[in-house]
């Protein structure tokens, strides 16, 4: 996972990243999103034992999917994800055109990773209503399927109506893969209902088998098995040894995120070079 704050993410830092994943044969770049963040705020961020995301308020994200853009200028192979795009506070028309051109654009190498979010003055400040913010996720999903994969597309649904309309160009690849983030039940039921794949977050191996038995469940209820899910763990900033990757593989991981932690762009050859034991060990598994 790159970090796409503006104080460090300029185009150079962005280029070398690519130069370096796309060298050393990574198989993903994500970037996340928050399109406001605040100096004082209510909400509990889930990831940290203070309940404080680890950055202030000025520290701004570049939007995920006009750098995903970039980078995709400046690779050929390696696929381009968000983790996570805060669908819920979007609008689900401009998000499907977004993406379906990202994809047209990079030859077929997006990853659709989604959350619903857990600042609510990040919703407020946009107009959007922090309740049935769950609900909201799941007919955005539909919408942006329908305009993705339909022709004429239309989806009509309790909070939105989509009427039947053509959106080209449609994605290369049918379908998006769609990656759900999150850990609570209804993630997991969100995953199992709708999702190609799975990124819990701060999760250390045992943590991650315990949620992979839920995960079970939910996807037994709707028909489907754990095989059909990609599961992409992010340890975030918890500490992980090549023999940990063995231990998230057999908790039910398929891929490992790892937080490349470079500060500016003379940093990133040796952030990478700091994750090669984590890759050599998954390539060790595959």
């Amino acid at each position: 996972m790159a970090p796409d704050g503006q104080s460090l993410a300029t185009p150079r830092y962005l280029e070398v990243v690519c130069q370096e994943a796309e060298a050393r044969h990574v198989d993903r770049i994500w970037v996340g999103e928050h399109v406001v963040l605040f100096d004082d705020y209510a909400s509990r961020y889930p990831y940290a034992a203070d309940g404080r995301i680890p950055v202030g308020g000025e520290t701004g994200l570049l939007d995920p999917l006009v750098t995903l853009a970039f980078m995709a200028a400046h690779t050929t192979r390696v696929r381009l994800g968000t983790a996570m795009c805060l669908l819920p506070q979007r609008n689900p028309v401009y998000t499907a055109k977004e993406v379906a051109s990202l994809d047209w654009l990079s030859g077929g190498r997006v990853d659709f990773g989604v959350g619903v979010g857990w600042l609510r003055e990040e919703f407020e400040a946009l107009g959007v209503p922090w309740p049935a913010r769950g609900r909201r996720t799941d007919e955005y999903l539909a919408v942006v399927r329908a305009l993705w994969e339909d022709d004429p597309s239309e989806f009509h649904g309790e909070l939105f109506d989509l009427p039947a309309c053509r959106q080209q160009p449609k994605p290369l690849q049918r379908p998006v893969p769609v990656h759900v983030g999150g850990e609570s039940d209804a993630a997991l039921r969100r995953v199992a209902r709708r999702a190609n794949g799975w990124v819990p977050f701060d999760q250390d191996p045992e943590a991650l088998a315990r949620l992979m038995g839920r995960l079970d469940e939910a996807l037994e209820a709707e028909g489907r098995r754990r095989p059909e899910i990609e599961v992409t763990v992010c340890p975030y900033l918890k500490a992980t040894s090549p023999g940990q990757v063995a231990d998230y593989a057999e908790a039910g991981a398929t891929t490992l995120a790892a937080v490349l932690l470079a500060f500016d762009e003379s940093q990133v050859p040796a952030a990478f070079d700091a994750l090669t034991p984590l890759q050599e060990a998954a390539g060790a598994l595959a």
